[in-house]
């Protein structure tokens, strides 16, 4: 059963003057924070709600698509974060020059659980059908939750395929899934929870403060930790594997052709104060150097910044011609859509390590025009198998389920080959598991869907054009 919230704003513009303000800065604060680049159908929102009983700040960020739009009277969103769900707006007169804002948000049980979790109270403990317990630790709220938009999802589409083909051993997979709110204290209780409810593996689908934070928590625990996004290596150990990109093997494609195609050979690096950003820093300057690059600044800013105006003046009084972000989520695009809005996409050229499909559609297409990124998958590469995933995906969440992506794919096909150590070896421990998962195998001439190498996925270059991100080079993988 879905619980229904509703909230309102009285604004004394008439309606067709509101609806013309919806997502755009000058409707921010009245309008419930959103922000969209286009009213239309399929566009990226965001809202901040009043469904904890409060307004401000205390509110409840939510990120979706605009499903149905009639002009001067209603927009409805379909989210995937903090839950999904659906809401609508709808604006009427209020007086003889007013409009009356209401939204009216359907909030289903794992919704509510998930506001009451929010203020204190535990999670209810998920009834024992016997299964085999993996946990699923993502990023619904806080500055992460832009690029963790559709990791839940690709955990959970796993695991029901795996169920469907009759899952491991004769026994079933049941997913416990968290939310660690970009915060990896909130990671490390989640954690612990998800072991004392008997989970054999953890999938850590969020950043490298929370992998730390739950690889220190489960230690000696004999769970499985696997952290399943781009990061910055280290802490790898038979009980806790890192997959996906790392930053030297992205700026080694990135760097040199970068700098060739501009002309240009001067860096500023803008990333944040924890451990993804030092580690990507510092293979940066590695980078530069090597290919004849010099950096002129640096600024690491604290994770869910929203200001960048002093981080902008800073790369034009340096003269760098070139921008290195390793910037996540919401910082991410709260910086490039500064940028553009004060005019230094004209005269730098920047390279993101963290931008994917989810992230630019938050972004928006103008502000990311020219952005460039290296990862090891994007949602539109042909990819043998990418067809039938996508058919996979959309057939089981819909049509307005959000991109998947690089940093949610790898989750997928990290559970996939789990399941296949978990069959082979029923009985082995966490540090044999572990040492099997990260096993490298001959990589084939290309990739595929279910065989890519998740130790070290080959990188494909993109940019920013008209159509999303665009390949424009594929290049080797490696540690």
């Amino acid at each position: 059963m879905h619980t229904t919230v509703a909230a309102e704003r009285t604004v004394a513009l008439a309606p067709r003057e509101v609806f013309a303000l919806f997502g755009a800065a000058g409707g921010e604060g009245w309008l419930f924070g959103a922000r969209c680049d286009a009213v239309t159908p399929g566009a990226s929102v965001s809202l901040r709600l009043p469904l904890d009983g409060h307004g401000g700040a205390s509110g409840v960020d939510v990120l979706g698509r605009i499903t149905r739009v009639a002009p001067a009277a209603a927009v409805e969103i379909e989210h995937t974060q903090p839950w999904r769900g659906r809401l609508s707006l709808r604006f009427t007169p209020a007086g003889a020059y007013g409009t009356r804002v209401r939204v009216r948000a359907s909030v289903p049980p794992e919704g509510v659980q998930w506001l009451l979790h929010r203020r204190g109270l535990p999670l209810p403990e998920p009834a024992d059908d016997g299964g085999v317990r993996l946990g699923a630790i993502t990023t619904a709220s806080g500055p992460g939750a832009v690029y963790s938009m559709s990791a839940e999802l690709m955990a959970r589409l796993a695991v029901d395929e795996i169920n469907a083909d009759g899952g491991v051993g004769g026994r079933r997979l049941q997913l416990l899934t968290a939310d660690d709110a970009t915060d990896a204290e909130q990671a490390a209780l989640e954690a612990e929870r998800m072991a004392r409810l008997g989970c054999r593996a953890v999938f850590v689908n969020a950043t490298s403060a929370s992998f730390d934070a739950v690889r220190r928590a489960l230690d000696g625990r004999g769970v499985l930790v696997v952290h399943t996004v781009i990061n910055e290596g280290g802490g790898d150990a038979p009980t806790a594997v890192r997959l996906g990109e790392r930053p030297h093997a992205q700026l080694d494609a990135l760097v040199a052709p970068t700098m060739r195609d501009a002309g240009a050979r001067c860096w500023f690096l803008v990333g944040q104060s924890y451990v993804w950003s030092h580690g990507a820093h510092a293979a940066a300057y590695r980078a530069v150097a090597r290919a004849g690059g010099r950096v002129a600044g640096e600024v690491l800013a604290p994770l869910g910044t929203t200001d960048f105006s002093d981080t902008i003046e800073h790369i034009r009084r340096s003269g760098a011609d070139l921008v290195l972000s390793t910037l996540v989520g919401a910082d991410e695009v709260a910086f490039e859509r500064q940028s553009e809005a004060a005019g230094l996409r004209g005269s730098v050229r920047t390279v993101s390590l963290v931008l994917e499909e989810s992230t630019l559609a938050h972004i928006g297409p103008r502000a990311g025009a020219g952005l460039r990124t290296a990862l090891g998958y994007f949602q539109d590469n042909p990819l043998p198998g990418n067809d039938g995933l996508l058919a996979r995906y959309r057939g089981a969440y819909g049509a307005w389920a959000p991109s998947i992506t690089a940093l949610s794919e790898t989750v997928y096909e990290a559970i996939h080959r789990y399941a296949r150590v978990l069959h082979a070896d029923p009985d082995g421990g966490a540090a044999d598991h572990g040492i099997a998962l990260s096993r490298r195998r001959p990589a084939p001439r290309d990739d595929a869907i279910g065989a890519r190498d998740l130790v070290a996925p080959r990188l494909y270059v993109a940019e920013v054009g008209p159509a999303g991100l665009e390949i424009v080079d594929a290049v080797a993988g490696g540690r």
